[in-house]
């Protein structure tokens, strides 16, 4: 949907924010404030002993300590898997060779634009980090089970991960034993 008038107020290195007059399909005429950000990727990095990587990282707007999946934003033109990719180093200093795409989701659909595309990342190696200066993280590998009970029990209030690793788990209940790819099954593929 296209608006019929915006009006920008705030345009940022990340997000811009507009005032959007737009016809609604029940007709109705409204304004929206929008943030429009360029969306991001994220990975849900499993291990060979069956560990996903937890970023606990310290985010100044959300006041504290928030667990989560190695993520980042979108850079101009860049794929999401390369995004998902590039963070998982840089931020988790690990890559992985097998990528497998667990859809999108959508942060806050009444106000942002932003698309969050999230991956199951398997064949993982060690890589060198490379955290930026305004990044404050701990690496973490925690058993997916535990990971999962945390985004159903509240301990991980982030949306992507939640849905990244519930949605990883699920996959990884529909792959057969022995069938995840990794050094000790190079040849797997995942379903």
């Amino acid at each position: 949907m296209k608006p019929d008038r915006q009006t920008l107020h705030f345009a940022g290195r990340v997000i811009s924010v507009t005032t959007d007059e737009v016809v609604l399909p029940n007709g109705h005429r409204a304004v929206l404030e929008v943030v429009h950000h360029p969306g991001g990727a994220a990975a849900a990095a499993l291990d060979e002993n069956g560990r996903v990587c937890l970023l606990r990282q310290y985010r100044y707007v959300a006041g504290g300590w928030l667990w989560e999946l190695p993520a980042g934003k979108l850079e101009p033109s860049e794929p999401a898997l390369l995004t998902a990719q590039r963070e998982l180093i840089e931020e988790a200093g690990v890559s992985a060779r097998e990528w497998l795409s667990l859809g999108t989701c959508l942060s806050s659909p009444g106000v942002f634009t932003e698309t969050l595309h999230l991956f199951l990342a398997t064949g993982i190696e060690p890589a060198a980090a490379r955290h930026e200066s305004a990044e404050v993280i701990e690496v973490h590998w925690v058993p997916i089970e535990a990971a999962c009970a945390w985004a159903l029990d509240g301990t991980i209030t982030d949306g992507k991960t939640a849905l990244g690793l519930l949605r990883a788990r699920h996959i990884m209940a529909r792959t057969p034993p022995g069938a995840l790819p990794g050094p000790a099954n190079p040849a797997a593929k995942i379903p």
